[in-house]
């Protein structure tokens, strides 16, 4: 029988799942890695601690499974997105950690930009802000010593580990369009933008369509002969495709460390005025599509901060139970906004609070406020897609199907929905029967 390994490299870690040639799920393997989180607040990865976690899970997961690694015919990445870092041409070693999407610490470079702006919306179809990697890359280059004469690369995780498996230097379009120095109209690396940003377009990935052959891997011995890297998306554009969203003003909300509300609208980019952002879906068979996105920092990691930081649960699974022993009348609300605030707010100097707590407000009521902070946030990207003029017409209308992942849909949904506290939205909510990868199993 063949197989197809897809590893999914996450926020919070890495997953390999092992499918058969019906697409039936064989096997799966997961691996956390360390969140380097600074006194500031600043979020950083360890791409090599990330690389050797796609090696051991790959291992792990022909070992649980007794599948044949010869049996693979090819092999599909999808990665977190935004997460910028450089490395050494020559050496293949990063030059510093990698700036996770949720890091705010470029915002002095976006502020020094501030005037090209619009420009620089307009080119890319994102709003200005340290989330993307260009800001990122930027701070970067400016803070680390040493760089002057080296040949460097400025990637993304999938072009990381596309190089580390391959040793080919490629991107897909739809990672390539959230780094703020891609064209969406011309379909390429803009150098007036990589001047603003001081980026050199040497150091930047071949841009390829996301159903290329970007490769072939041996995985460092797991495998008897080269297999195909035959498929690259970023992680939320994964889902859109893979719930089925292939046509346009079908759309999706998916739930893992952050969300990301995302409408398919078709073959020709359509612009907001609301947050929202356009990007592109894929390149697939020769053609690009493109989407309207809103992108929201903290959700899933919402409930892992209740557990982890300030030890209000033993685990997520408690969450609804715990918020259920809530008094409904109780107004206590939870801003999440860690590093700041996403879409449709685009607010870096927001800090999180929690507001209207009474007498009363105990464990319980906090742990509902995080779940009720979930649905708030995804809502509020939802109606700005309602509330975005023009591209109303090709998306977000009444009718619209979201498919949402079903672990966070009981996190997202319900609880605003009961106690009357949120207006409901137009769109039709659709939980599919196969959770996500990201939902299937813990690590």
């Amino acid at each position: 029988m063949k197989y197809i390994l897809a590893i999914d490299q996450s926020t919070s870690g890495t997953k390999a799942l092992l499918l058969d040639e019906t697409g039936a799920l064989a096997g799966r393997e997961d691996k956390a890695h360390e969140q380097k989180i600074s006194e500031k607040g600043w979020v950083s990865h360890d791409p090599m601690e990330i690389y050797r976690n796609v090696i051991q899970v790959a291992r792990q997961l022909f070992d649980s499974t007794g599948a044949d690694p010869a049996e693979v015919a090819a092999i599909g990445i999808s990665n977190q997105r935004e997460t910028a870092l450089l490395w050494d041409r020559e050496t293949g070693r990063p030059v510093a950690d990698a700036v996770v999407w949720q890091c705010g610490r470029a915002q002095a470079v976006c502020d020094r930009l501030a005037a090209q702006g619009e420009e620089i919306q307009k080119k890319t179809g994102l709003k200005l802000s340290p989330y993307f990697p260009a800001a990122k890359w930027a701070w970067i280059l400016e803070n680390t010593p040493g760089l002057d004469h080296k040949a460097l690369c400025a990637g993304t995780i999938d072009s990381w580990l596309v190089y580390k498996l391959t040793g080919e230097f490629k991107t897909d379009y739809s990672n390539a369009s959230r780094t703020q120095l891609f064209n969406i109209h011309t379909l390429g690396w803009d150098e007036g933008l990589c001047s603003l940003f001081g980026i050199d377009p040497a150091m930047l990935p071949q841009v390829c369509m996301s159903d290329s052959l970007f490769g072939e891997t041996d995985m460092e011995g797991l495998f008897p002969r080269p297999v195909p890297v035959a498929g690259v998306l970023g992680d939320s554009h994964g889902a859109l495709f893979g719930q089925g969203c292939v046509e346009p003003g079908m759309g999706k909300a998916t739930y893992g460390t952050g969300s990301s509300v995302m409408i398919n609208i078709g073959g020709q980019p359509v612009f907001s005025d609301k947050g929202i952002v356009t990007s592109l879906a894929w390149g697939m068979g020769g053609q690009v599509e493109y989407v309207l996105e809103g992108n929201i920092n903290y959700t899933g990691s919402v409930i892992k901060w209740a557990v982890e930081d300030v030890q209000l649960l033993q685990s997520s699974k408690e969450a609804g139970m715990v918020a259920a022993q809530a008094d409904p009348d109780d107004g206590t609300y939870l801003v999440p906004a860690f590093t700041g605030l996403g879409a449709p707010y685009w607010k870096p100097e927001a800090r999180a609070m929690i507001w209207g707590m009474g007498r009363g407000t105990g464990r319980a009521e906090i742990v509902k406020a995080a779940e009720e902070c979930i649905g708030y946030q995804i809502t509020d990207a939802v109606r700005a897609m309602e509330a975005s003029g023009n591209c109303a017409r090709t998306a977000a209308l009444p009718g619209t199907n979201i498919s949402c992942n079903s672990r966070a849909i009981s996190w997202a949904f319900p609880w605003p929905c009961r106690n009357g506290r949120s207006c409901p939205v137009s769109a039709r909510v659709i939980v599919p029967g196969l959770p996500p990868a990201s939902t299937q199993k813990k690590s």
